[in-house]
């Protein structure tokens, strides 16, 4: 079977198209700033522009037409309410259009979900990107979150770092070159609650401390980096102890990252355990994770009527009920 999914929860919008066991294609445009954040509506209308351009750059890219098309998945939250409802009324006049069954996908577990197609079975999934900080895993039928963020994503703590240094968004490419090259660690405040995560402290801090002009951008950066990496390891370590699970998957935009992939690795390394990021292009927000959880979910017997597929802004990973294998 082969499966169509759209991504627009935020400042990216993807289009994929996948079988069980390929990616056929998977493109996608980000909204990018020289300096601020992302504006909901500006990333509505950029998405809105570009859905049927990057719908035919897939199609063509995977050598199909519509009419090969067996299942369309949208992403159909959590994210930023006007790009959910670009992608979903896209999806919905597509699934209309040409008669194909339409599913809607939760983001946070597509993330995780993809790393299937690479063989991973049950892993222990950090979650990682601007608006989302998850640490995720199966158990009793649904994905549990065994700790996430309690204030901001730790892509958006990036990003705003990122900002106040004027470095415009997103940030977290140049905050990782930044840290390359410090060579002093200053102390941040360090907030894990029992496997919870807190990182407006270490942003305010890193912050202030920038506005005294006392410290080089680039210890701040590395500081920052440091601070937060070993809050997320922790409590990724905590989740992996507790379910005993012998997988964990790095997955987000903040994946990207080669120092948090350094760290999960050592953490990894000492219990005797695997690690795996899937390709980039399938760690940052894509349309092509959508469509892989969509097939699935559609072959463990999902099925959704178009008054289903409202948008759900704050949906959360645990309320999906995981029927497939």
């Amino acid at each position: 079977m082969i499966a169509l999914g759209i991504e627009g929860t935020a400042h990216t919008l993807g289009i994929g198209i996948v079988t069980e066991r390929k990616v056929l294609a998977n493109v996608f445009d980000t909204l990018t700033t020289e300096k601020g954040g992302i504006h909901p509506k500006e990333a509505a209308e950029h998405h809105a522009k570009l859905l049927k351009p990057l719908l035919r750059k897939a199609l063509e890219e995977a050598g199909v037409g519509m009419d090969e098309i067996d299942i369309v998945a949208f992403s159909q939250g959590p994210g930023l309410g006007p790009c959910l409802r670009v992608v979903a009324t896209a999806a919905r006049a597509l699934a209309i259009r040409y008669g194909k069954p339409i599913v809607g996908v939760n983001h946070c577990i597509a993330h995780v979900e993809i790393t299937k197609m690479f063989g991973v079975k049950d892993p222990v999934g950090l979650y990682v990107s601007g608006g989302n900080t998850q640490v995720l895993a199966l158990e009793g039928g649904r994905y549990r979150v065994f700790g996430e963020t309690l204030d901001i994503g730790i892509g958006n703590a990036i990003d705003t770092f990122a900002r106040e240094l004027g470095l415009g968004f997103p940030g977290g490419p140049k905050i990782e070159q930044l840290a390359k090259k410090g060579t002093r660690y200053i102390e941040l405040p360090y907030a894990v609650k029992g496997m919870d995560l807190s990182f407006s402290g270490v942003l305010t801090e890193a912050v202030r401390k920038y506005r005294t002009g006392k410290y080089r951008v680039e210890d701040l950066a590395y500081s920052f980096q440091e601070t937060a990496f070993a809050a997320l390891v922790e409590v990724t370590e905590r989740a992996v102890a507790h379910t005993g699970k012998e997988e964990v998957v790095l997955v987000g935009g903040v994946a990207a990252n080669n120092r948090l992939r350094e760290m999960l690795r050592i953490m990894t390394e000492d219990r005797g355990i695997e690690f795996f990021v899937p390709p980039y292009d399938l760690c940052r927000d894509n349309g092509a994770m959508i469509a892989y959880t969509g097939l699935r979910m559609y072959l463990g017997g999902v099925r959704f009527k178009i008054e289903e597929t409202v948008v759900k802004q704050k949906f959360r990973t645990d309320e999906v009920k995981v029927t497939w294998g």
